[in-house]
């Protein structure tokens, strides 16, 4: 884990967790979370070469994320197609962190 990340870690398990306990399914609202990796906008682009081939070399997919892909899966739950998922945390990392 790279210095600082402790702060991250905490706040993304709090949300994972949070997610998982809502009980909101009995009045029709569905929550999940979208774990997005490294995507390929300006903050990932603006890392130098070296590094983000590094970075990049840790996805079994041997390339960074796209947007559309994560707007792809957000239509997706937002969606009457998704009716039956709730309390998931869908991570979009292109297998970055298989578990």
């Amino acid at each position: 884990m790279a210095v600082g990340q402790t702060n991250y870690s905490a706040a993304k398990a709090g949300i994972q967790t949070f997610t998982s306990s809502l009980e909101l399914a009995k009045y029709g609202i569905m929550v999940n979370t979208i774990l997005p990796g490294y995507i390929e906008p300006e903050m990932v682009t603006a890392v130098p070469q070296n590094i983000r081939e590094q970075i990049v070399a840790q996805f079994p997919v041997g390339r960074l994320g796209y947007i559309e892909e994560v707007a792809k899966a957000v239509t997706y739950l937002i969606s009457d197609k998704s009716g039956f998922i709730t309390g998931s945390n869908l991570s979009i990392n292109g297998g970055q962190h298989m578990n």
